[in-house]
């Protein structure tokens, strides 16, 4: 997979397991880490030599060197301004630099949901049954680094047949103001026939310095289940992310994913792998990408059909402006035991910056012969004739480009579920212009 590791960070993450391998032994998660982290010694980290990673350089990130734990003093003067979606009535749930901050989260009100940290969910039946169950049995090199090292993140549970009366809002706050390479582990469990929303926002406090963020999360619908799940990403330049989102489904599980990223954090990828691994199982995933300046950002999707009657709809969009440049590479499965099956992919893509750039590559291969699927790609840019007539009517060059935008996007965001939600990515799409 590789041919050279960088030398900085992946000293220091050798250093970092040797010095806590003691604590590993001790903890019962220690076996699992030391195979995760021999893992990850084996591959190391990825260069554009590999298919996956042909467009996406992680080099200039991983040749420097970062601290490896947050500061332990509490962050005064958060601002969580750039991530309160209005008129959003949630559960709050802080995580700054993958630290649960208990102060600052919202206590919840019902019996059916648990939240914890990470750290703290080990002796949990659901925690114990599902975690690195699924993620962990990926080729993503970062994530058997993040199972071995990880320090912090969240655990949250709802139970069976409990349908939550509101959202859970997750936000993810940068805030080190030393150089940090964080990592973060999350784990959340529907219980069978149960439903809930959960919104992550990642953001950025003013003064942050340079950060690296390695976060791993893991999905598991379990039967009759429903989950709607926004990521919005409205980070500050100083962030940059390797984001990684493992789904397991069971039987009449329903799971949508809405993925938004925005103006902001110079470095982003997403890792978006669905598992069908039951019958009669349903799967969307959308995404809306605007980007801006020198960003990049790099959406990679998996949906896996494993067994007969299962549905997918996947449909991704990208806005690049300036000189950004945004990557998709949709991959869906149809195995040879899932006939009947009715898988569909789409990726439009709108270039509005002359220097702006879109590398995409939507893949479908399918073993079965009962099947219904689809999957198509499209490249364009801003369209000079709708611009002028919307400007022969008195409307503004802005305006007008906003108006198109919008239009652009609306096949994505009218299939957001939240309203409230629907309605706060389609400001930032008309802020982020």
């Amino acid at each position: 997979m590789i041919t050279q590791v960088s030398e900085p960070l992946y000293k220091q993450l050798i250093r970092a397991y040797d010095e806590e391998v003691a604590v590993h032994a001790a903890n019962s998660l220690g076996e699992l880490r030391k195979l995760a982290f021999e893992r990850f010694k084996q591959v190391g980290f990825p260069t554009v030599k590999s298919e996956d990673w042909k467009y996406t350089n992680v080099q200039p990130l991983v040749n420097q060197t970062y601290s490896l734990s947050a500061s332990e003093q509490p962050v005064v003067d958060l601002d969580l301004a750039g991530a309160t979606v209005p008129d959003l009535d949630a559960y709050r749930i802080i995580l700054v630099d993958g630290a649960y901050d208990e102060a600052l989260s919202s206590s919840a009100v019902t019996d059916a949901l648990t939240v914890l940290p990470i750290e703290k969910a080990t002796e949990d039946l659901a925690f114990a049954k599902h975690f690195a169950e699924y993620a962990d049995k990926t080729d993503n090199p970062f994530v058997p680094l993040n199972t071995a090292l990880f320090k912090s993140g969240v655990f949250v549970s709802l139970k069976k047949d409990a349908v939550l009366d509101k959202p859970v809002h997750i936000i993810h706050v940068s805030a080190s103001e030393a150089p940090l390479f964080a990592q973060t582990r999350n784990l959340f469990v529907v219980g069978r026939y149960a439903e809930m929303e959960v919104v992550e926002s990642l953001i950025t406090k003013d003064g942050a310095a340079h950060n690296l963020n390695n976060h791993v999360s893991e999905i598991v619908v379990q039967e009759g289940g429903k989950l709607q799940h926004y990521y919005l990403q409205t980070a500050g330049a100083a962030s940059n992310y390797l984001n990684h989102t493992e789904i397991y489904q069971e039987k009449h599980s329903l799971y949508n994913h809405y993925n938004c990223t925005f103006p902001g954090a110079s470095f982003v990828r997403n890792n978006i792998n669905v598992r069908l691994d039951d019958s009669e199982v349903e799967s969307h995933l959308y995404g809306i990408t605007l980007t801006a300046g020198d960003q990049f950002v790099d959406n990679h999707t998996i949906v896996d059909h494993l067994k007969p009657h299962c549905e997918s709809y996947e449909w991704y969009k990208n806005i690049t402006q300036d000189t950004s440049t945004a990557v998709f590479n949709g991959k869906i499965f149809v195995r040879e035991d899932a006939q009947k099956t009715n898988a569909f992919q789409q990726n439009n893509n709108m270039l509005i910056g002359e220097r702006s750039a879109v590398y995409t590559k939507p893949q479908l291969e399918i073993f079965a012969d009962d099947v219904k699927c689809s999957h198509g790609c499209t490249i364009g840019q801003f369209d000079q004739e709708a611009l002028f007539y919307l400007r022969a009517r008195g409307i503004s060059e802005a305006q007008a480009r906003v108006l198109l935008v919008h239009a652009f996007a609306f096949d994505v965001t009218s299939r957001f579920a939240n309203e409230t939600v629907r309605r706060y990515v389609e400001h930032l799409v008309e802020e982020g212009l």
